[in-house]
């Protein structure tokens, strides 16, 4: 028969042999994967040597030699884009399959497409903004104006007659066009092209007169004085037109037109995960080298967090799906 002493002896034993097994066994099933293991795949939403490509390729390039893999770019393009957000949606969330998505991605297509086959808001998860890629107006110099009072003095006085172009019906530029209309109170005439340079071309010919336009496709037309540029919708003025006003100091407040593009992955990404892959790419943007290519580009470096850019998503959303409903436009 055993004493209570050799029961207690017995039951010290066991719980010291359970805590020296809890302790070798538990760290290692508790401690995460090591991230990453292997190459990290970004879908772009545009053919390759386009403008997203330009924007992504310094940023992977600085975050690839910090992670220690690679970042492998995946052209999907099609569709405005809805191909490549539709493979991000449906990728695991495990950090090896990203989207560069720009505003056209989440807000455009939002606002024109009546279905999507993805949730803009609940299917992604933002990472940070790369960076913010001023637009501007500009007219043809046959025009007889000179700043923006003179453009909205001149559209009101010409109902249906001064015309501006887009990237085609739906397209960033051409809500952009018809939000400025709406706010100032004028009718213009919307031309759809196939993208910026047959519309640049047309508007250089004097066949359109205004345009919506990135200031990095539009610059070296306004320096030639082939264009003239009024307004640029940024907060401040920008170190590659620092002569340009904005459209805030032409009496235009809260009128943003700005181009972004920025990183996601699928919803439902571990908040570790996700706040790695955040300090990657805010650590990515501060290099100097990536900041002068970016720069050179027209771009704004910007690497907010993801609460940030979420917040700034859903907002644009809001404004643009307000601007197509009063302007009856849906993609065609």
């Amino acid at each position: 028969m055993q004493t209570p002493l050799s029961i207690s002896r017995r039951a010290w034993v066991n719980a010291v042999s359970a805590a020296l097994l809890a302790a070798v066994v538990v760290p290692a099933v508790a401690q995460p994967q090591a991230f990453p293991t292997r190459p990290i795949r970004v879908i772009v939403s545009s053919a390759a040597g386009g403008g997203s490509d330009f924007i992504a390729r310094p940023v992977l390039a600085r975050m690839s030699e910090s992670l220690g893999q690679p970042m492998l770019i995946d052209n999907r393009a099609g569709a405005s884009g809805i191909i490549a957000m539709e493979i991000t949606a449906r990728a695991a969330p495990d950090g090896y399959t990203l989207l560069l998505g720009t505003i056209g991605n989440f807000a455009t297509n939002t606002a024109v497409y009546s279905k999507l086959p993805f949730d803009p808001i609940r299917d992604f998860q933002p990472l940070s903004k790369l960076v913010d890629a001023p637009f501007l107006l500009s007219v043809h110099p046959s025009m007889p104006v000179n700043n923006l009072k003179e453009f909205i003095a001149y559209a009101k006085a010409n109902p249906g007659k001064v015309t501006f172009s887009s990237f085609g019906i739906g397209s960033f530029p051409h809500l952009l066009g018809e939000h400025f209309s709406q706010r100032v109170g004028v009718q213009m005439i919307h031309v759809p092209y196939k993208g910026s340079a047959p519309a640049t071309a047309d508007q250089i010919a004097g066949n359109v007169l205004a345009a919506f336009d990135s200031t990095q496709s539009q610059i070296q037309h306004v320096r030639a004085k082939r264009l003239r540029a009024l307004a640029i919708g940024t907060p401040a003025r920008v170190a590659i037109a620092p002569d340009l006003p904005t459209f805030a100091e032409e009496g235009l407040p809260n009128f943003e037109a700005i181009a972004w593009f920025g990183l996601f992955g699928p919803a439902k990404m571990p908040a570790p995960l996700v706040s790695r892959l955040h300090g990657e790419i805010v650590k990515a943007l501060a290099h100097p080298e990536v900041r002068e290519r970016l720069e050179a580009l027209g771009a704004i470096p910007v690497g907010n967090t993801p609460q940030e850019f979420a917040a700034q998503i859903k907002a644009t959303i809001d404004v643009y799906v307000k601007v197509a409903r009063e302007g009856k436009i849906q993609a065609q």
